[in-house]
């Protein structure tokens, strides 16, 4: 999509933080017209963008933001779905309750905000949905194999949205950042059955300090913003881009090219993890 001919009406969810504050921050500074989201929106208004009550696990929330952004603007161009959760803790130890609240926010929270947007871009024969994946949506990390799966599923749900909208003049791309320095470290939120007792406990607690590590040397979030704008200015953008530090990048090709075991074996040498 092509911006250089005008500003573009751009919706972003997830903004009172981390990569989606500085999406809109960065998209604002460049002139486009950007509402953010955020299930209780700060009080203070934001400078340059304005900010909207959106929950993404609510479908009437999904609802009513899409429709007063419509109403104000008479338009939206871009979709930037960022608003999610982490969950860390063993599978054994997750709960079915607390791995439906990860997929509803990272899986049906998008859904949602597509089925509302898509109807209003069919119309116009235009528009744009960037979905923000993660390389933990492409290699599969333990202790986090909700939030592995969420991401997991986002790749297969835009390659599919992808190919059902074109034809209308529709475009989707995922953007998958590896670690980023936000808050998300500090919110995530355990599996209850990860505390004391949990068989995993040792192994879990040693992954996620290391885990937790390099988020806080991550990139910025406003490296993540910038291949957000990179997606925006290419007329023809791409499946899926990767944003983070070369080192977790060439993890994903990785995974291609060495035999499976092998780079398992890798993959939990890092995280401090010894096969049997």
């Amino acid at each position: 999509m092509d911006t250089s001919q005008g500003s573009k009406v751009v919706l972003v969810t997830g903004a009172s933080s981390g990569i989606g504050e500085a999406c809109a921050e960065l998209l604002s500074v460049r002139k486009h017209v950007v509402y953010g989201t955020s299930r209780r929106p700060p009080e203070t208004p934001t400078v340059g963008y304005r900010m909207l009550a959106l929950d993404v696990t609510q479908e009437d929330s999904v609802r009513r933001a899409v429709a007063e952004l419509l109403e104000r603007e008479g338009r939206i161009d871009v979709v930037v779905n960022n608003a999610g959760h982490a969950l860390a803790g063993a599978l054994e130890d997750t709960s079915v309750e607390e791995a439906w609240r990860q997929l509803d926010t990272n899986v049906l929270g998008v859904l949602r905000v597509c089925k509302a947007v898509l109807p209003h871009m069919r119309e116009r024969r235009s528009g744009l949905i960037i979905n923000i994946g993660s390389l933990g949506g492409v290699v599969g990390l333990p202790f986090q194999g909700l939030y592995s799966a969420s991401k997991f599923a986002l790749e297969g749900l835009t390659e599919s949205l992808r190919q059902e909208v074109e034809a209308f003049g529709i475009q989707a791309s995922l953007v998958e950042p590896g670690d980023v320095r936000t808050r998300l470290t500090d919110n995530r939120v355990r599996a209850e059955g990860s505390r004391d007792g949990s068989a995993y406990r040792e192994p879990f607690e040693k992954v996620l300090a290391i885990i937790e590590k390099e988020e806080r040397e991550g990139v910025p979030a406003e490296a993540v913003a910038r291949k957000v704008l990179e997606v925006m200015e290419a007329r023809e953008p791409d499946v899926r881009y990767s944003v983070g530090k070369l080192s977790q990048r060439a993890a994903v090709v990785a995974k291609t090219l060495l035999p499976a075991r092998t780079f398992e074996g890798l993959l939990m040498s890092m995280f401090g993890l010894k096969r049997r």
